[in-house]
């Protein structure tokens, strides 16, 4: 699939979803709307399968591979949630998955992979690192190469969660989804932009791997060069094909301080009893530091996962 995916695609991709994966459900919380000063809605990614809205990409782009091409095998780099959720998917399809992740990934994702199934080959933590050692994986096996983000079969799969926001929720203004390498991002964005063209869809950002953010302002794709953040899910820098989408349809990218992070995360685990990853929690801080921007709105923020390393609690 080499067109950006139309609305119809979403919807077919969506009923593919919906037969492995779970429809998440919107929460609220009194608590948190009264601290922000809005009208919160929080889609919990956290509570799909493998733990992530990754499991939507990996679905679609798994599903859309021959016989043939699932024969030999899916090949893919990842820092996390998106290697779990590709084991998971060629799991699903009887293939085999090789995940090729930094030695430093966190120990919980590492765990899952090799849960679903998957072969893990380490790599030092850069993307050179990672695109060379794919390369040798696929040259020894065959395996067919699936970008974390940067692939319309992808995009249209976490364009899924956005088509779900929009029939659980009215009247939305906003809908701020977290931006790493930009797949749930530019799909959110399509999908609103489809749907409910009236609603913005504004990113969030931790300052300290602001590369989007600096992308869109200047016009350019700006590699993510040594970032220091504790959402370590938002570490990639953006691909060509998700980048055009954001430019197109995505309104703004808010960055957030690590304390903000932080304390967003831990609002969440004490109020809502629910347990949210650092990436997650990207998207309710940038709304504690916007209270202006967002008085009195209707809000939407994708909890993207909520698969965390209870050991290294960021505020132990």
């Amino acid at each position: 699939m080499h067109n950006i995916p139309t609305l119809n695609e979403i919807k077919q991709t969506a009923e593919l979803v919906n037969k492995y994966a779970h429809r998440t459900p919107v929460m609220t919380s009194k608590t948190i709307n009264k601290m922000a000063g809005c009208e919160l809605f929080f889609k919990c990614e956290n509570f799909q399968k493998i733990g992530a809205f990754k499991i939507r990409g990996a679905i679609s782009a798994v599903f859309s591979l021959s016989h043939e091409e699932i024969s030999r095998g899916v090949v893919t780099h990842s820092s996390g949630n998106h290697a779990a959720a590709v084991a998971f998917a060629a799991d699903l399809r009887g293939g085999k998955a090789y995940i090729v992740m930094p030695r430093t990934a966190p120990r919980i994702k590492k765990d899952a992979v090799g849960d679903y199934g998957g072969e893990i080959i380490y790599c030092e933590p850069t993307l050179e690192a990672r695109e060379k050692v794919c390369g040798e994986v696929i040259d020894k096996t065959g395996a067919v190469f699936l970008h974390p983000f940067n692939d319309y079969r992808i995009i249209r799969g976490q364009a899924t969660a956005a088509l779900e926001i929009l029939d659980q929720v009215e009247d939305l203004d906003y809908i701020i989804p977290p931006v790493g390498g930009g797949g749930l991002s530019s799909g959110t964005a399509l999908t609103t932009h489809y749907v409910s063209p009236k609603t913005k869809v504004i990113c969030a950002e931790p300052e300290g791997a602001n590369d989007a953010f600096r992308s869109l302002k200047d016009g350019k794709i700006y590699p993510s060069v040594n970032p220091k953040t504790i959402a370590d899910g938002l570490l990639t820098s953006l691909g060509d094909k998700t980048f055009d989408l954001i430019q197109k349809y995505v309104s703004e990218i808010i960055t957030v301080k690590e304390e903000s992070i932080i304390q967003a995360m831990r609002t969440v685990w004490e109020r809502m009893k629910i347990v949210i990853e650092p990436s997650s929690a990207v998207t309710l801080a940038a709304v504690m530091e916007n209270k202006e921007k967002f008085a009195g709105k209707r809000v939407c923020l994708i909890f993207t996962g909520g698969n965390v390393d209870l050991d290294k609690l960021p505020w132990l």
